[in-house]
């Protein structure tokens, strides 16, 4: 009798076959595909016709592309500081041992579980120029979300708020991974906590320190949601970043190729720097 083919497969490549197929379908195909969709011009509607690399040149040459590109690397540099910095103060508090540091810990948390868009919603209320909260309290008349100076603040600040509890968590789960013994020595040399934490725990925590930067550049690369909702890349585009705008081509304009060939020019570049920060790393 012919053995079920089966029972020679391992139950472990069972489970994760699922995801596997998924990860192929959704994400492997589509990559290839968009990268072969950057060499054509396609409207959605006419027959793909491949151009080679104009659709490149042509998002390159764009006079808008500068000031788009300024604008990514505003907001991601502004961002990645302010939400490594901050998290790493507040876990480091966090980790010595204060009351109620479990309701804090959730407190931080909650705005990174709420979806993005829920977010954006608030936010865009709350510094609404008539009938928004930061104007009722401060007694201001700014129009926040619509000057070409604060907007682009206004989103690195919420963008800050909201990942300010998923890297606090990181940070204590690498706080965890440190030996206290080494604290209790430095305590008893009669080390302050400044310099504990600046000769102990800051060069212990390095790879968490590494990894949580990694994460944070990335997705503030990757931005869409906040500026589709809060700005929509405006006050004349001083808000507008690359995620933003291959969301434009593709959807507004319907130049799927130049939409691809942007996104591709978007992975070079934090492929770039994720490269540049690992050598530096070391």
């Amino acid at each position: 009798m012919k053995k079920c083919f089966y029972k020679n497969i391992s139950p472990g490549f069972l489970f994760v076959l699922p995801a596997v197929v998924g990860i192929f379908i959704f994400i492997v195909i589509p990559v290839f595909c968009s990268f072969a969709l950057s060499f054509t011009e396609w409207d959605l509607l006419s027959d793909i016709k491949f151009i080679g690399f104009d659709n490149y040149k042509a998002v390159l040459s764009e006079s808008e592309f500068l000031q788009i590109l300024a604008n990514t690397f505003v907001y991601a540099i502004s961002t990645t500081v302010f939400a490594v910095i901050i998290p790493l103060i507040l876990a480091a508090i966090l980790n010595s041992k204060i009351k109620c540091a479990e309701i804090f810990k959730t407190i931080y948390f909650l705005p990174f579980i709420t979806p993005a868009i829920v977010i954006a919603i608030v936010w865009a209320w709350i510094f609404d120029p008539n009938i928004g909260l930061v104007n009722s309290v401060f007694k201001t008349h700014l129009t926040w979300l619509f000057d070409t100076h604060l907007a682009m603040p206004v989103l690195i600040f919420v963008s800050v708020w909201k990942l300010i509890g998923y890297n606090v968590i990181l940070f204590l789960t690498g706080l965890t991974t440190i030996n206290s013994n080494i604290y209790e020595a430095a305590e008893i040399d009669g080390a302050d906590k400044f310099r504990v934490f600046k000769e102990i725990t800051l060069p212990l925590l390095k790879p968490t320190i590494y990894f949580v930067t990694i994460v944070t550049a990335i997705s503030s690369f990757q931005v869409f949601d906040l500026i589709y909702v809060m700005t929509s890349g405006g006050p004349e585009n001083s808000t507008n970043v690359i995620v933003y705008s291959i969301y434009k081509y593709a959807f507004e304009y319907f130049d799927i190729g130049k939409s691809c060939a942007l996104a591709y020019i978007l992975f070079g570049i934090i492929l770039i720097l994720a490269l540049l920060q690992k050598k530096l790393a070391k």
